[in-house]
């Protein structure tokens, strides 16, 4: 169900099972951390994750699961939750082309990517209250910081699902598309970033989430920031990108430590 491509530096995974909305079970997990672990160890500058057919990802597969006798635990805790740490601390700049259903944990997915493109088709929520089940995979997180308590719970509470264009005015992803155009869009992007100073993308990837997830201050992101910028000091694709500067040319980076 999980198909990998290399190409220019560029990853790029692909969830491919339309026939359920690229719905992920247990062994689709596995596969998707298999998929970015081969991607990390190629020492890829980029990669694009996105879904065939009319979805991105409904979320979690429960077609053959007996609720009875459901291992929540072992699906969210021990399978789901490591692979969206893993996607989050992937070692590139990452990038999400999203349409249609991202539900679950395919809101998961787009939470632990870097930047998130999304169609004016996609559809986006929380829509689990008649499964008796509640939002995860991070989604109370990233609703609550972006769109308050009250709209959180009013999603919660009435199941709908907010369209691409909301979504992005309300601050929970990047950019929203035409369906036709958004895959392109975010080939470009992550062919751009592929491109670039690596490193220097590296080290802001990492103050931006110590402030998400350690809620620093003003003055102690400064000393990171001052901390991260002597670091990059030492790399080549600094001095090449003073060097180009100062020779008013277009930097070639190669995005090396």
């Amino acid at each position: 169900m999980i198909e990998l491509s290399i190409d220019n530096d560029v990853a790029h995974v692909m969830l491919n099972a339309p026939d359920k909305l690229n719905a992920l079970d247990e062994a689709a997990i596995v596969e998707l951390d298999a998929a970015y672990q081969t991607a990390e160890r190629a020492g890829v500058r980029a990669l694009v994750l996105s879904g065939t057919g009319r979805a991105f990802c409904a979320g979690r597969d429960i077609s053959a699961v007996d609720p009875r006798t459901d291992d929540v635990i072992g699906y969210l805790g021990n399978l789901v939750t490591p692979l969206l740490e893993r996607m989050s601390r992937f070692p590139a700049p990452t990038f999400a082309a999203a349409h249609g259903a991202c539900l679950g944990v395919g809101l998961g997915l787009l939470i632990a990517t870097d930047v998130v493109y999304v169609a004016d088709t996609a559809k986006i929520g929380s829509p689990f209250a008649n499964l008796g089940a509640t939002l995860d995979s991070g989604g109370h997180a990233l609703f609550v910081e972006r769109l308050g308590a009250h709209r959180t719970l009013d999603l919660i509470y009435s199941g709908r699902l907010m369209s691409g264009a909301e979504a992005v005015a309300g601050g929970l992803f990047s950019q929203v598309f035409p369906a036709a155009e958004l895959s392109e869009a975010t080939a470009q992007a992550a062919a751009r970033a592929a491109s670039g100073a690596t490193q220097a993308f590296l080290a802001s990837k990492v103050l931006v989430q110590s402030l998400r997830d350690e809620r620093l201050g003003l003055w102690q992101s400064m000393s990171d920031e001052t901390a991260a910028q002597a670091a990059l000091c030492a790399t080549g694709d600094y001095r090449e990108g003073f060097a180009a500067f100062q020779e008013k040319r277009k930097p070639s980076f190669t995005g090396r430590a």
